[in-house]
């Protein structure tokens, strides 16, 4: 059984990424979170669909208009890297740093939703994302996380699978919830 470890120091995003550089966590899937290393749920066909599906109805109507990038790091902040399931970026060249601004940040849920939830929800809003999706395939539906205020989300909707959803920031993009969650 593990016993709790007060952490020194946290670690910060320059370092992990010169770990991981390195090769360090080269056989392990984490993610830097608020400066600790933080495993990450297995992916299972639910998922991986939902996150395939996604792809299909995002990149044809955003080409050269944004980069959608899938289960890629995202720079939120000095102690944060998570790799969220689609991100929705400015148009750009990543090829040197990772992306520190997203129009949307998508998570794909099921065991992870109580993270996606409470540390990736206020990592998300820090960063200024101005729109947060919870793909919650537990309940069938998307939570939509918007209007920023003070590094805090002041509206969240529930949008069950037999509605649409649209981007704020690319509003004539709709997405019906049902071809994303079975």
């Amino acid at each position: 059984m593990a016993s709790p470890v007060e952490i020194i120091r946290p670690l910060r995003r320059a370092e992990y990424e010169a770990l991981t550089a390195l090769g360090a966590f080269r056989d392990e899937r984490v993610e830097l979170l608020d400066g600790a290393l933080v495993p990450m749920s297995p992916i299972g066909p639910p998922h991986s669909s939902a996150v395939q599906k996604l792809m299909e109805l995002l990149i044809p109507p955003l080409l050269g208009r944004a980069t959608v990038r899938v289960q890629s790091p995202f720079a939120a902040g000095d102690l944060s890297e998570p790799e969220p399931d689609v991100a929705i970026v400015p148009f750009g060249d990543y090829s040197t740093a990772h992306p520190e601004q997203a129009y949307a940040i998508i998570e794909v849920a099921d065991s992870s939703l109580a993270s996606d939830r409470e540390v990736k929800l206020r990592l998300y809003a820090l960063s200024q994302v101005p729109e947060y999706w919870i793909v919650n395939l537990r309940d069938r539906c998307v939570e939509v996380y918007s209007r920023l205020q003070v590094g805090t989300y002041t509206s969240v909707i529930r949008i069950d699978h037999t509605q649409s959803l649209r981007l704020e920031h690319f509003p004539e993009l709709q997405i019906r919830v049902a071809d994303v969650i079975r």
